[in-house]
């Protein structure tokens, strides 16, 4: 599939506006703050973005970050904003029309940015260990919307797991499906190009990512995608998909399930662009000054990572009372949440 997928965005797409489906989002999507950023990024590096998503966790300055699947830079240019000129950020692709145009803007952002802190890379994101890249030599990693191309899932997961530092975090956007893409669908060149052919049933890739050493895969945000083309949208039948953004810390000691050990966090204000409340996925938006009860896993993703700082630790792990109630494994995405059932953890 790598061939289909070069072909798709390097030569039969010209712009967003040649996509059938709504997975990319446009700029109306991205919160205010991140706006500014797009702002100072090139014309034709926005012209290209294939996105469905704008990748930028907050507290980014300063830390090493690496974008896969990076496009035309249009994210490797906001995040170069966000890290600062302490910070690096590096993209890797395998499109050269795609790094062409990332490269050819470079003496343009260095100039609107006032520093150098960007490189990309050719190559696959599945093939990370053969790549210029020193494990455990990023702090967070980022991609949008493009683990559904890869034809091997897992091998990118691992490479992500490997280049992490301990306690770092793999931030991403991609599409989901509600169930397993049946093989038609799979072929279909431009349904894979389109991010739909390729995207993982939504329990594989929780799944997936057990396996590969992130226990606790946490979810964002979502939205259902809507297949605008008529054609595409016979083929694809009763198949529904989601755009949705994931976190991935690399945290040896979280457990398979919410644990209740009588802990809770207390949020202090104090992130950029987040001084009323924080949230971490969609079961845990913390107001700033609230006692907020945790499970120990959720305890390790503040207390063991980047956001340590920020907030206040109340407990500790000596006493186990149980699982939290509700955390169960229905379908996560929005359209079929259920109003009846019980609060959980996550």
């Amino acid at each position: 599939m790598h061939e289909t997928v070069k072909d798709y965005y390097g030569r039969e797409l010209q712009g967003t506006s040649d996509l059938k489906t709504d997975a990319c989002c446009d700029a109306s999507s991205v919160p205010g703050w991140l706006k500014s950023l797009l702002k100072n990024i090139h014309p034709e590096v926005l012209s290209r973005y294939y996105g469905c998503g704008l990748v930028c966790p907050p507290l980014l300055e300063g830390c090493r970050v690496l974008d896969l699947g990076s496009g035309s830079g249009r994210d490797v240019y906001a995040l170069a904003q966000l890290v600062g000129p302490t910070g690096v950020v590096v993209g890797v692709d395998m499109t050269d029309e795609q790094l062409a145009i990332a490269n050819d803007t470079r003496q343009f952002h260095i100039e609107t940015f006032g520093y150098d802190n960007v490189r990309f890379l050719k190559g696959y994101i599945e093939k990370l260990d053969q790549l210029d890249l020193e494990p455990e030599s990023f702090d967070v990693i980022v991609s949008n919307c493009v683990i559904n191309l890869s034809p091997d899932k897992e091998a990118v997961l691992k490479g992500v797991r490997r280049l992490l530092k301990p306690g770092g975090e793999f931030y991403f956007s991609d599409v989901y499906a509600d169930k397993r893409v049946p093989e038609a669908v799979r072929n279909d060149p431009v349904l894979y190009g389109e991010c739909l052919g390729g995207a993982l049933y939504w329990n594989d890739f929780v799944t997936i990512s057990k396996a590969c050493g992130f226990a606790d895969p946490r979810l964002v945000e979502d939205r259902p995608l809507e297949v605008t083309d008529p054609a595409l949208s016979a083929r694809v039948g009763n198949l529904r998909f989601y755009s949705a953004t994931y976190r991935l810390f690399k945290l040896d000691d979280l457990e398979s399930d919410c644990e209740d050990y009588g802990q809770a966090v207390v949020y202090n204000g104090d992130i950029a662009e987040n001084s009323t409340s924080f949230t971490l996925d969609k079961h845990h938006h913390f107001e700033t000054g609230r006692v907020f009860p945790v499970c120990g896993n959720t305890w390790r993703m503040l207390q063991d990572t980047r956001f340590c700082d920020h907030f206040q630790f109340i407990g500790d792990f000596s006493r186990h009372f149980g699982i939290f109630a509700g955390c169960g494994t229905s379908l996560p995405f929005e359209d079929n949440a259920k109003g009846d059932e019980p609060d959980a953890c996550c």
